[in-house]
C-alpha cells in the first residue's frame, strides 16, 4: 500500500485481533510497510519496527529505540507526537495509517505530561501556545506556578492528611452547615475607529473604514452572514447595515446606546460618523464592557389593509447578524488603546428583540476564518497609559467627600430593590453606612441602586465594602450573579464563601462553574478559589474537572475552561492517571453506543445484544472498562465489567446499561447508564435541587427517604446516570400485574401487591412507610420545580418501598403539549393507587392519609423558608444555556410555586388547594398512563 492512501474512519472499527497495514518512515529515510495488530501498543509496534529495520540499509546509523518517538497526522489534520507509548494504535486512530519516527527532543517527562494533558482535556496545548495574547500567557504562567506549589506542599502531608485528601469523608447531612437565620433574607471585517473628544470628557467611537472581503472568498457580507429570510409577497428595498454600540456594567446600561448611520450592503460599505456616549471617562466603572451588534435593516413595502387605498406602507425590520463584546480596561487595569480585531459571534433573533448581548462572553469567536471581524481602534487619550484608579485612590476620594448624618428607615424590609422609587433609592444610598451596620445582608440591594456611571459613588461603595461584615453563604452566592461584575464585589463574595466546608462547596459546585462564564478576565478570584479547593480535596477536583471538561466543545468557554483544566492537571499529576482511565472508558462506551445504533436497525434486540457482548469481550474493551474509579462517585471502584448483564435500552439514542462488579469495596453490582445524544445538564440541575431539598428537610428533622441518584454530563450530549438497583418502573409493575395493557393503569392493587411480594411479613409495614415518606417528598419537589412529562415509565419504586422520579427533561412549568392540548393537567402526581398504598390497602384509613398530607405540608413550608436560596441557584445557572432556563421569566415559576409574595398562612392555603386539585384530578393522570401503556407495552 503506497504511503498516504486514504484511510476512512471505518478503517479503525475493525476487530481488535485483526492486523492492518501501516507505513513506517524511519529517521534514515527507509520506508517500511508492516502488518501490525490493531490493538498493539506503540511500544510493541516500535519493537516490531526495530526487528525489521535491522535487515534494512543504514541500520547502523540508528540510535537506541528510546531516542525516537512516533509522530502522525491526527484526525484534526495536525502533526502529533505520540509520547505515551502505552496507548494502542486503535485508540490513537491517525488520519492515515502512516507513522514516522523522529529523534526525541526536549524533556521527555515534560512532553509526556503535556501530551497526556492535551488528550485529557480534549484540546492540544499547542493551541494555547499559539494564542498571541499576553493575558493568556500570564494566566498560564501564574496558575501553573500556583498549582505546582500546591502540589509540592501536598507531597509534605502526613499519611493521615494524604488519605483525607484522596478519600474525603462522606457523611449524611446533619443539622449543621448554613444555619437557620441566614436563609430568611430574601468573515467580513468592520473597521471602526474609536476616538475621544478633546480633553477626554466624552467617550466616542468613529466608524471610518470599510467592510472588506474576507479570506474565505464568499460573496457580500449580507449574503453570507445574515440569517434573515424574505417573504415573496413583499417587495423590499436594498438592506441597510448598521452598527449599534452600548456600554454596560453587568446587565445595567451605563448610558443610552448609539448606532451608526445606515449604509447600503455592498462590497465595501463605509461609515463616516462619530458615535458619542453620554458618559465621562472618569465615570467608567472598572468592569465596563463595550458591546457591539451588527444588524441589517430591511424595509418592506406591503399593501395597506384598506381596499380603497392603493398606497403602500413601508415596514422596517431589524435582522441581527453578529455581536461581540470587549472590555474597556485590560486585565492589567489599563484603558485599552490601539487597534483591536474582534471576531464576532453569530446572532439569532430572541423573544425580546435585543441586538446587544451584554451577558455574552468577552472572548472573541475562535473560528476566525468564517466569523465577521470588527476592527476597532482605541485612541490614546493621554500622553501616558491611563490606568483605573487604585484602591488607595478610590478610598482617598471617598474620604474627601462630605457625609450627611444618616437616618435608617425600613425601606429594605418593605420593598425589594426592583420596586424602589427614585427618591427611595436616593435614601437607601444616603443611609448606606447604617445598612452596613444593621442590614449587612441587604448588600445586593445597595449594589443594585449604586450608580456605577458615577465615579464618586463607585469610590464610596468600594470603600464601604472594605468594612462590610462577612456575609452568609446565601447572600454571597447572590453577589456572584452577572448583575454584580465589579471585581471588589466578586472578591468580597469569594472571601465570604471561603468558610464553606467541602461538603457545602460540593453542593454548589455546579453553579460556581457556570459563574466562571460571567468573569471578564482569566485571572479572577473565583478561578483561584476553585483551584485551591480542588487541589485540597480530590473529590472536588474530580467533579470540577468533569464540569469543565463537559463543556470544552463550546467555543465561547473552551479557552478559559481549557486553561483551568491545564492548571489543575499540572497541580495534580497523580490524579491525571485516574481521569485518563475514566476518559478511556467513556471513549469505549461511546464507540460501543455508536456500534449498537448501527446494529439495531439491522437485527433483532437479542441479536444486537449478542453483538454488543462480543464487542465488549474484546481485550481493549475489557481493559478499558475494568479497575477504574466511577466518574459518578470516585469512592466506588468498578472492578470489572459484567458483560453478560449489560444491555441497551429501547429509546431512540440506545443508552447503554452497563453493570460492574464492586468486589474491592465489598458491595454488589454497580449499574451505570451511558447516554450519547441527550443533554444531561438539566437532569444534573434537577437532581442537585432534589438533593438540596433532602439536606434542608433533614436539617429540620424530616427524612423523606429521597433518592437523588448520580448524574454527570461528561461531554457534548454525553454523560452517565447511576442505576438505582433493585427497583422498577410503575409501568412495568402495572403491566406485569395485569393481563392487558389497557387495564393496567387502573389496577390500584398492582403497586401494593408488588410491595407485598418484595417485603413479606412484618417488612411490609416499613416498606409502606418508606413509600409514604418518599411519595410526600417527590410530590412537593416536582410541584416546586415544575417538573413535567410525568408518566408511569419515569416514576420508579425500589424494592424497599422508596418511590422516586427519573428523566427530568422538562421543568419550571415547561409542560409538554400535544395538538395544542396541555398533557400536564395536575400540579403533581398523586394517583389513587398511591393513596391505596399509603392507606395500606384500606379505604377508610384516613389517619395514614392525613399523616401523609402533613408530611407534604411541612416539606413545602420548609422549602418556602429557603426560597431565596433556590432562586439564586437557578439564577446562577442561566449561564448554562439550558433551553428552559435562559431568562428571569423562567425563574418566575419558582416564585409562584413557593408563593414567595404571600404570608405563611396564604402560602399554606395555596398549597392545600394544589394538593386537593392533584388528588381530585388524578383520573386524568391515569388516562395519560393508559395511553402511554398502550402505545408502549414495555413489560419486562
Amino acid at each position: 500500500m503506497p504511503p498516504g492512501i486514504y484511510c476512512p474512519m471505518e478503517f479503525w472499527s475493525k476487530g481488535e485481533n485483526q492486523n492492518i497495514q501501516v507505513d513506517f518512515l524511519l529517521p534514515t529515510g527507509i520506508y517500511l510497510n508492516l502488518s501490525v495488530p490493531c490493538n498493539a501498543s506503540l511500544g510493541t509496534i516500535k519493537q516490531v519496527v526495530w526487528k525489521h529495520a535491522q535487515y534494512e540499509p543504514l541500520y547502523h546509523m540508528l540510535s537506541d529505540p528510546e531516542a525516537y518517538v512516533f509522530t502522525c497526522i491526527n484526525q484534526t489534520a495536525e502533526q502529533q507526537e505520540l509520547e505515551d507509548e502505552q496507548r494502542r494504535l486503535c485508540d490513537i486512530q491517525p488520519f492515515l495509517p502512516v507513522l514516522r519516527l523522529v529523534a526525541r527532543e526536549g524533556d521527555r517527562v515534560k512532553k509526556l505530561i503535556n501530551s497526556q494533558i492535551s488528550l485529557l482535556i480534549g484540546k492540544g496545548l499547542h493551541e494555547f501556545d499559539s494564542v498571541q495574547d499576553p493575558e493568556v500567557n500570564d494566566f498560564r504562567t501564574k496558575m501553573c506556578q500556583f498549582c505546582e506549589e500546591r502540589a509540592a506542599k501536598r507531597q509534605q502531608l502526613s499519611w493521615a492528611a494524604w488519605m483525607e485528601y484522596n478519600f474525603p469523608l462522606q457523611l449524611e447531612p446533619m443539622a449543621k452547615g448554613l444555619g437557620t437565620g441566614l436563609l430568611h433574607t430574601p468573515t467580513k471585517n468592520i473597521f471602526v475607529n474609536v476616538k475621544f473628544q478633546s480633553g477626554g470628557v466624552k467617550h466616542q467611537f468613529f466608524c471610518v473604514d470599510s467592510l472588506s472581503h474576507s479570506a474565505s472568498g464568499h460573496g457580500s457580507f449580507a449574503d453570507r452572514s445574515s440569517p434573515c429570510g424574505f417573504t415573496v409577497s413583499y417587495s423590499f428595498s436594498s438592506p441597510q447595515l448598521v452598527v449599534q454600540a452600548g456600554l454596560f456594567h453587568g446587565n445595567e446600561m451605563l448610558c443610552k446606546t448609539v448606532s451608526s448611520s445606515e449604509v447600503n450592503v455592498c462590497s465595501e460599505p463605509v461609515w463616516k460618523q462619530r458615535l458619542d456616549f453620554d458618559i465621562n471617562i472618569c465615570d467608567l466603572p472598572r468592569m465596563a464592557r463595550l458591546c457591539f451588534a451588527l444588524y441589517a435593516v430591511i424595509e418592506k413595502a406591503k399593501k395597506a389593509r384598506s381596499t380603497k387605498k392603493k398606497s403602500k406602507k413601508a415596514v422596517s425590520k431589524d435582522c441581527p447578524i453578529a455581536w461581540v463584546n470587549v472590555m474597556l480596561f485590560d486585565y492589567k487595569d489599563q484603558l485599552k488603546t490601539g487597534e483591536c480585531c474582534l471576531h464576532m459571534w453569530s446572532s439569532f433573533p430572541d423573544e425580546k428583540g435585543e441586538l446587544l448581548n451584554p451577558m455574552g462572553t468577552v472572548q472573541c469567536n475562535p473560528n476566525t476564518e468564517s466569523a465577521a471581524a470588527l476592527l476597532i481602534c482605541f485612541p490614546n487619550v493621554a500622553s501616558h497609559p491611563v490606568y483605573y484608579p487604585s484602591f488607595d485612590s478610590l478610598y482617598a476620594l471617598c474620604c474627601d467627600s462630605h457625609e450627611q448624618k444618616l437616618q435608617l428607615k425600613e425601606i429594605l424590609e418593605r420593598r425589594s430593590h426592583t420596586e424602589l422609587y427614585e427618591h427611595e433609592k436616593d435614601l437607601v444610598w444616603k443611609m448606606r453606612h447604617d445598612i452596613r451596620d444593621q442590614y449587612p445582608q441587604a448588600l445586593a440591594k445597595l449594589l443594585t441602586i449604586t450608580k456605577w456611571n458615577k465615579h464618586e459613588d463607585v469610590a464610596q461603595m468600594i470603600s464601604l465594602l472594605q468594612s462590610w461584615p462577612e456575609l452568609p453563604v446565601l447572600n454571597a452566592l447572590e453577589l456572584l450573579d452577572f448583575s454584580f461584575p465589579d471585581r471588589y464585589v466578586g472578591s468580597f463574595a469569594i472571601n465570604s464563601l471561603k468558610k464553606l466546608t467541602d461538603h457545602e462547596l460540593f453542593q454548589y459546585l455546579l453553579q460556581l462553574v457556570q459563574v466562571l462564564k460571567y468573569e471578564s478576565y482569566l485571572d479572577c478570584e473565583l478561578t483561584k478559589f476553585l483551584l485551591d479547593r480542588a487541589l485540597s480535596n480530590r473529590k472536588i477536583g474530580h467533579f470540577l474537572f468533569w464540569h469543565l471538561r463537559s463543556e470544552m466543545h463550546v467555543p465561547a468557554v473552551a479557552l478559559r475552561f481549557g486553561l483551568i483544566l491545564e492548571a489543575y492537571c499540572r497541580g495534580s499529576t497523580h490524579h491525571m492517571k485516574v481521569l485518563m482511565k475514566q476518559g478511556e472508558a467513556l471513549s469505549k462506551m461511546k464507540a460501543l453506543n455508536e456500534f449498537v445504533k448501527l446494529s439495531s436497525p439491522k437485527a433483532t434486540k437479542p441479536q444486537a445484544k449478542e453483538m454488543m457482548h462480543v464487542c465488549m469481550k474484546q481485550e481493549t474493551y475489557l481493559e478499558a472498562l475494568s479497575h477504574l474509579q466511577s466518574p459518578l462517585n470516585p469512592s466506588i471502584i468498578l472492578t470489572e465489567v459484567c458483560v453478560d448483564q449489560c444491555t441497551f435500552m429501547d429509546s431512540k439514542m440506545k443508552p447503554l446499561w452497563i453493570v460492574f462488579n464492586n468486589e474491592e469495596t465489598g458491595g454488589g453490582g454497580v449499574g451505570i447508564i451511558f447516554k450519547n445524544g441527550d443533554d444531561l445538564r438539566q437532569d444534573m440541575l434537577t437532581l442537585q435541587m432534589i438533593q438540596l431539598m433532602d439536606v434542608l428537610w433533614k436539617q429540620e428533622g424530616l427524612d423523606l427517604r429521597m433518592t437523588p441518584y448520580g448524574c454527570l454530563s461528561t461531554g457534548d450530549k454525553t454523560g452517565l446516570i447511576e442505576v438505582v438497583m433493585h427497583s422498577d418502573t410503575i409501568a412495568n409493575i402495572q403491566l406485569n400485574k395485569s393481563n392487558m395493557a389497557a387495564t393496567a393503569a387502573f389496577n390500584k392493587d398492582a403497586l401494593l401487591n408488588w410491595l407485598k411480594s418484595k417485603n413479606p411479613g412484618d417488612a411490609l409495614e416499613q416498606a409502606i412507610e418508606e413509600f409514604t415518606l418518599a411519595c410526600a417528598g417527590y410530590c412537593v419537589a416536582t410541584y416546586v420545580l415544575g417538573i413535567g412529562d410525568r408518566h408511569s415509565d419515569n416514576i420508579m419504586i425500589r424494592e424497599t418501598g422508596q418511590l422516586f422520579h427519573i428523566d427530568f427533561g422538562h421543568f419550571l412549568g415547561n409542560f409538554k403539549t400535544k395538538f395544542g392540548i396541555n398533557r400536564e393537567r395536575v400540579p403533581f402526581i398523586l394517583t389513587y393507587d398511591f393513596v391505596h398504598v399509603i392507606q395500606q390497602g384500606k379505604t377508610n384509613n384516613s389517619e395514614k392519609f392525613e399523616r401523609f398530607r402533613g408530611y407534604c405540608e411541612k416539606a413545602y413550608m420548609i422549602l418556602r423558608r429557603h426560597g431565596p436560596l433556590f432562586l439564586h441557584l437557578f439564577a446562577l445557572m442561566k449561564a448554562a444555556g439550558l433551553p428552559e432556563l435562559s431568562c428571569s421569566k423562567d425563574i418566575q415559576y419558582l416564585k409562584d410555586s413557593l408563593a414567595l409574595g404571600k404570608t405563611d398562612e396564604e402560602a399554606l392555603k395555596h398549597f392545600r388547594l394544589k394538593f386537593n386539585e392533584a388528588l381530585r384530578e388524578s383520573w386524568k393522570t391515569k388516562v395519560n398512563w393508559l395511553a402511554h401503556n398502550v402505545s408502549k407495552d414495555n413489560r419486562q
